[in-house]
This record gives structure tokens, sequence and C-alpha cells, in this order.
């Protein structure tokens, strides 16, 4: 696919002025020693774009006869995006949908009205050792999509752009940049990529949409004369021309994401996004019910956190 970078010159921000703020995400053991670091929601910000939730699992490694085993549990206003660097992940999800999630493909869930979903290290992994590196979003709702009918679509990594220019490899996971546009269908505008730069190599982060974030995977990035390492999320300020470039002596990885202020403030509950406390309520006692739905084939679930849940109440 051509791609051109800008055919004006382009420069680096003033040192500091590019970013509003910078999160170092606190992390969390699910287990047998396999860690997630939680960028999103922080006390310092608590959504970027429509991004409300974003958890980096891993990078680490699996031992035999180890896997991940997240039970059955519900979402509702909300889409998860799934996207793995390395490993496999079994999904399960109540409308009956069974997908080996693997390594840049794209894996979008639309909770809307509710949804239960398990993720699993698939039993034939589980014989030997295994890495795992991989970022989950949730992604909230428009009011008017919250309690859309749920569903879920892969994409598999070759459906998908990819764009290469002076160092840069970009992989477009959802929306445009650059005039290549992903396939994947979302709610409300944003853009996402996977982006692999040499070291020196530049890529300008586009002003379309009022919030962006850059979220260091791998290797060191610089942005506004400041070095950032793995597991960094940069939140930029908006309309500012940003430029982050490959530093160290290694190739770099980072995501780039973002999009438009929400419609409207979105209360987060364990796993549940609504605009609505109310709502959120109901979710609550549906799920202590069992009424939001199960499984196939899968008997067990996480039951409704007592007394915290695993993220904040409401704001």
């Amino acid at each position: 696919m051509a791609w051109k970078m800008p055919e004006e010159p382009y420069v680096d921000a003033e040192p500091g002025s590019a970013l509003e703020t910078v999160i170092v995400p606190r992390t969390r053991d699910l287990g047998d020693g396999f860690e997630v670091r939680r960028a999103l929601p922080s006390s310092r910000r608590r959504m970027v774009g429509p991004f409300i939730f974003m958890d980096q699992m891993g990078p680490a490694v699996l031992q035999a006869g180890k896997g991940l085993d997240v039970r059955p549990h519900p979402h509702i206003g909300l889409a998860t995006v799934t996207y793995l660097f390395e490993g496999e992940v079994l999904h399960r999800d109540s409308l009956g949908v069974v997908q080996r999630i693997r390594p840049g493909a794209v894996n979008w869930m639309v909770a809307g009205r509710g949804i239960v979903h398990s993720e699993r290290t698939p039993p034939e992994l589980r014989v030997s050792s295994n890495r795992m590196f991989g970022i989950q979003f949730w992604v909230a709702l428009p009011g008017k999509h919250e309690e859309d009918a749920p569903s879920f679509v892969h994409t598999p990594s070759e459906a998908l752009p990819v764009v290469n220019d002076h160092g840069i490899e970009l992989k477009l996971i959802a929306g445009e940049m650059f005039g290549a546009r992903s396939p994947v269908t979302t709610q409300s505008a944003l853009f996402y990529a996977d982006v692999k730069l040499d070291a020196g190599a530049r890529i300008p982060v586009p002003t379309v949409h009022e919030e962006r974030g850059v979220f260091v995977a791998e290797g060191l990035v610089e942005v506004g004369g400041e070095s950032f390492g793995p597991g960094q999320l940069l939140v930029l300020r908006p309309g500012m021309d940003v430029v982050a470039r490959g530093g160290g002596t290694t190739r770099s990885r980072l995501l780039l994401f973002g999009g438009e202020p929400m419609d409207g403030p979105r209360h987060i509950w364990w796993n549940f996004v609504s605009s609505s406390k109310e709502r959120i309520e109901q979710a609550k006692e549906d799920w202590t019910a069992q009424r939001i739905g199960q499984v196939p084939s899968e008997t067990e679930f996480i039951p409704l956190p007592e007394p915290e849940p695993s993220v904040p109440r409401y704001p």
C-alpha cells in the first residue's frame, strides 16, 4: 500500500510541551506469576477518547502445565479489543463463539446490553512453556450503542493494512491513518495502530482526533525531547504536533490510539461501563442472578466482587 510521510518538514515538540501526562501502570498478579499492568483508568487520566481501560498482559513465560484461565465473566456498555504480540488465547462467549486469538489479529467484542466470555490458554499449549504478551483495551460505547445486541468479530492479521516507510512499519488495527483504512468496524470515530520504529526513525502522530495516546510496548521512544521506556503511557496535548522517534539502538514498538471525547461521562464498576449508574446496578443484579448469559460447555464463573472490584468504583 502506498504511504508517504508528510511532505512538509516536521520538527519535534519542545521538551515537555507535547505531553499532557505520563502514566506508569500499576501491576496486578492474576496468578501463577502472570502479571498485567493497568494503564487506564488512572488517577491521572480516566479515558483517552473512547478508550476507557487498558491492560498490558505480560510479557511473561507461562510454565508447562500452567496457563491463562480467566473464567466466564460479564460486560456491558463497552467493546473489548484484544491484540496479541505473542502467545495465543482461546476465547469463548455466550453467543457460542469459539475463537483462537493469535498475534496480529483483531478481536472486537461488543458487549452492548450484555455478554459473557472466558479467556484461556489452549490445552495443547500447556504441555510446554509458552510466552504471552498482548494488550486489551475496553472502548466505551456511544450512548446510542450502549444497549446494542452483543457481537464478536475476528479480523485476521493478513486483512489489516500494513505500511512501511523510512524505518517505520505500521499495522492499522482500527480507524484511519495516513490514507490507510482498517476493515474493522467501530462504533465511534477512533484510531489504533501497532507501530515498529527502527532506531532514529520518526513518525508524526496525527492531530485529526482531539485525544491521543502513545503506549511504549518495547524499546525506547522519544517524544518532546524526552525518552520513555516500556510500559509507559503518554497522553498528548490536544492539537499539538507531536513526533515519536525510535530511541536507543534497537527497534522499538509502540501503540498509537485515540479519538474524540465521549458524548458524556462514563461510569466504570468491575467489568461494567455505562453512562448510567442505575444501569450498572441493574447489571450487578443480573449477574448475581445469572441472567446475562452463559458460555456453552463452561459451568464455572467469576462472581460479583465483594467488597471491592478490581477497577475503581464510580468516580
